[in-house]
């Protein structure tokens, strides 16, 4: 499929040439600066040299003092404390970090992490009536329970007192419990709105440690915990999570914990540095593997360890579960392309919905983003578990599936999420009723170029704009992810030089260049496709971004091209 080439609006440009007079930069570093926000001497410093002083002070935060107070007040009268997470890659880093900072000096604490397809998401009738039978009259919960306003009811009626530590959009009211900790609360005053789950933790540990006259560097001991949550949980890297994620990558290549270390040594990038994106690929699916495939206390396990024996026997067990949940994938992801495919009225639908009784829960939000890839369309996968249809749902950039879902609420027993993605639940006599709501729903609602994907473009330049000092500038607005992503450039009628070849899987190597221009060696993964045109010598022009080949410890500047076009 072809994409859909969008250039971003052009930056001020008094604040761009205002910005290249106060740093000294070139009009491109301005230009991406600009388009970050950065726009002040001050801001570019910050950004350019994160510290953790500009961490922000935790009790800034609401409701922040009442839980430091009430974990004092628990760990003084020797209260059992439980912590209690979600079971996804955030939810166990941050019950990881909590739990091991408490239990330094608190005997009477445990962690608990509730099974995908026993208790579902968030806090359960079942974790909370765990906690009254084994005496715990303090669970904290991280990652969750910000709309769990009937369960801290139920709870507070067992005489069990919560505190909540949650990053997702609260309901339009806020439960009961003793504290609830949210950055995006309307009530909350606290600067920086896109915390993970862990960073929410990291943040309760923050304010303990200054409460108590405690040194710091005991909370920074997590910060690889802390950028692994943030890479996996896909929230912004900017701001605050920025700081956390720069010293957290830092003590990921460097000093990382033993659990972490274990991860490492099973991955194919063991012999460079992690970045976001490996932590993405690398680290997060094994740690993942184990709520989707077994219970996700293993991945807590693992991250606890104490000792590299112990690490590797629950890498190697996260690391089989891992194996486990790539085969189910591959293999569901082929039977529904099959079912798409066989079907003429399935191809030439705006929507996909899909449903077989045996597909694997804990893979079926995967296939729903690999299918939302490959036809780029939203997607919802259903199947069969503990006698209900449960689904996994994935949109397209700019159309809203909770909206679209709203409008099939009354075909479904509950549904939640956002606006890109989405989890529901269904009576098996509905799936043919939502099938078709849903497709006109979207047919009704989408927009012609949200059906096609597109790649946004930060600026135009010239190849002979790109040099050392380019790259080495650009290096230093790492690490990249969301709303910092890696700048993405494009340049029109360059040429081919000499035969490009394809490599591996539909993937060109080419070089080129445009006008008299120094050359360049490029990478375009999956595009092989315009293998016979290039090779014509016609001009073409690309969009990529600018990266360091290091092949047999000779380094050289290199683009990755994302699209081409004539």
């Amino acid at each position: 499929m072809q994409k859909r080439w969008v250039l971003k609006p052009k930056n001020n440009s008094d604040k761009v040439e205002r910005l290249k007079a106060e740093l000294g930069v070139n009009d491109i570093v301005a230009n991406l600066l600009v388009s970050r926000q950065i726009e002040t001497f001050d801001q570019a410093k910050q950004f350019f040299r994160p510290s953790l002083e500009h961490l922000h002070n935790p009790f800034l935060m609401k409701d922040m003092d009442i839980a430091i107070s009430r974990i004092e007040k628990a760990i003084g009268n020797k209260e059992k404390i439980l912590i209690y997470g979600d079971y996804d890659v955030d939810g166990t880093t941050a019950v990881s970090v909590v739990y091991s900072f408490f239990r330094a000096f608190h005997s009477g604490i445990e962690f608990y992490i509730p099974d995908r397809y026993a208790e579902g998401y968030g806090i359960s009738t079942q974790g909370i009536d765990y906690a009254a039978a084994k005496g715990f009259s303090l669970v904290i919960a991280l990652d969750c329970g910000i709309k769990a306003i009937d369960k801290i009811e139920y709870a507070n009626s067992k005489g069990i007192d919560f505190i909540i530590g949650d990053h997702h959009l609260p309901g339009d009211s806020i439960p009961k419990a003793v504290a609830v900790l949210d950055p995006k609360r309307p009530d909350c005053n606290y600067p920086y709105k896109e915390l993970s789950g862990c960073g929410i933790g990291f943040k309760i540990i923050q304010a303990f440690i200054l409460k108590n006259n405690m040194n710091m560097e005991v909370a920074y001991q997590y910060l690889d915990l802390v950028a692994v949550s943030i890479a996996s949980d896909i929230v912004p890297i900017t701001g605050e999570n920025r700081t956390l994620t720069y010293f957290g990558l830092k003590k990921l290549n460097n000093n990382p914990c033993i659990g972490l270390k274990a991860l490492i040594d099973l991955s194919s990038q063991k012999s460079k540095n992690f970045s976001v994106n490996d932590i993405v690929f690398q680290i997060g699916p094994r740690i993942n593997a184990a709520g989707r495939i077994e219970h996700a206390k293993d991945a807590v396990h693992l991250l606890l360890s104490k000792s590299e024996e112990e690490a590797k026997n629950y890498s190697s067990a996260v690391d089989d579960q891992n194996n486990q949940r790539k085969d189910l994938d591959l293999t569901i992801t082929k039977e529904a392309l099959q079912i798409i495919e066989s079907s003429h009225q399935n191809l030439s639908r705006k929507s996909t919905v899909l449903y077989k009784a045996d597909w694997h829960k804990g893979v079926i939000g995967i296939v729903a983003s690999r299918l939302t890839e490959k036809y780029y369309r939203p997607t919802v996968i259903l199947t069969r578990t503990n006698g209900h249809i449960a689904g996994s749902a994935r949109s397209v950039l700019g159309f809203d599936l909770y909206e679209a879902l709203s409008e099939c609420s009354d075909l479904l027993e509950q549904f939640g999420g956002h606006k890109y993605a989405a989890g529901l639940t269904m009576r098996e006599e509905n799936i043919t009723l939502f099938q078709e709501r849903f497709e006109a729903v979207v047919q009704r609602t989408i927009k012609p170029e949200m059906l096609q994907q597109e790649v946004s473009i930060d600026l135009e330049i010239q190849l002979q704009d790109i040099d050392a000092k380019l790259f080495r500038i650009l290096k230093q607005f790492e690490p990249f992810g969301p709303q910092n992503e890696a700048p993405i450039f494009m340049t029109t009628n360059v040429r081919v030089l000499g035969t490009p070849y394809v490599v591996g899987n539909n993937h060109l190597k080419l070089c080129i260049t445009q006008h008299n221009s120094p050359s360049f060696d490029c990478i375009a993964f999956g595009l092989a496709e315009h293998f016979d045109h290039i090779a014509m010598q016609k001009p073409f022009d690309i969009c990529y971004t600018i990266e360091e080949n290091n092949w047999r410890g000779k380094k050289n500047l290199q683009l990755n091209i994302k699209a081409i076009r004539y």
